[in-house]
């Protein structure tokens, strides 16, 4: 039986709907998770949100996102942006620590931040690659949520939305920071999905099924390694300066150059056989990693 899905698209829903005081702010609100104590979802429901929402939380309960669950027992930093379905498990054992910053979209209309905030793919990691951050690290979130809460709080005037949506844009600038940092101290499991993942692409084109199932998406190699596709690209670039889709195009550009030193196929026999659909759409590719088209290559060689 499918989830009921709840929609609340505004932060005053939001707040309603917990049973909270009437929020500041229409368009951004800050809530200390122990002293408001958000009701316990119902069973079988999850909530579709119509705003951002970034959430830390200390305590041993279970977050439920997508299909993975997540122990905050160390104290964790999730993000969702809006239209993402969530739902969490009735929290077990007592919150020490926990609060959400809900930020709507249209505060961030004609902001830098408005365009640029979905170049934050942590947005849309799975809440398995949560946050960790040190007590330290936490002080400086505090003080940006310190100083949101001082403006919303005091009359609005012309500088509200500038110094709120700073202090908003200043907290995401540390949470990247963050992340830079944990992709460093996970070390480890970080370098054993590197390596995990160059096994399956490698696999992937030394099979000769390419033309049945095509040049490989982001979304399988996430698949088969558990982790997003936003957090791989975003792990690889860390440890290999690619994306997953560069590494993706490299190995096809290799295969390719093998084909054309080889064996006489026509280009389009190649692109063929290499799962291309259209063998202009292989020329593009081939020649945006090698400077040259594959009949240039060929000839020169």
């Amino acid at each position: 039986m499918q989830n009921e899905i709840v929609d609340i698209k505004s932060i005053s829903e939001m707040h309603r709907f917990q049973g909270w005081e009437k929020p500041k702010h229409p368009l951004v609100s800050v809530v200390n998770l122990v002293e408001s104590k958000p009701k316990p979802p119902a069973p079988g429901v999850s909530y579709r949100l119509g705003f951002y929402l970034i959430s830390c939380k200390r305590y041993d309960g279970i977050f439920l996102y997508g299909k993975s669950h997540y122990d905050f027992e160390e104290g964790s930093l999730v993000f969702i942006a809006p239209n993402q379905v969530i739902s969490s498990s009735p929290d077990e054992h007592t919150m020490e620590e926990g609060w959400s910053l809900f930020v709507h979209p249209d505060l961030l209309n004609r902001t830098e931040l408005g365009k640029k905030i979905n170049d934050y793919s942590f947005f849309h990691y799975d809440a398995n690659e949560a946050l960790h951050v040190s007590e330290d690290e936490k002080l400086d979130l505090r003080d940006c949520l310190a100083k949101i809460i001082q403006e919303y709080s005091r009359s609005i005037d012309k500088h509200t939305q500038k110094l709120i949506v700073s202090n908003i844009d200043l907290l995401l600038s540390y949470c990247e920071r963050f992340y830079d940092r944990q992709f460093i101290t996970r070390a480890k499991v970080s370098n054993d999905i590197v390596q995990r993942f160059e096994r399956l692409l490698k696999d992937y084109f030394a099979q000769d099924t390419l033309i049945e199932r095509g040049i490989p998406e982001v979304k399988y190699f996430a698949s088969e390694l558990n982790v997003s596709s936003n957090y791989l690209s975003d792990l690889l670039s860390k440890y290999t300066g690619k994306t997953t889709h560069e590494h993706i195009h490299l190995q096809i550009t290799d295969k390719a150059k093998s084909l054309l030193w080889g064996t006489k196929k026509s280009i389009s026999e190649i692109a063929y056989e290499l799962g291309f659909e259209h063998s202009s759409h292989f020329t593009k590719v081939f020649k945006s990693k090698t400077g040259v088209s594959p009949r240039e290559f060929r000839n020169a060689n």
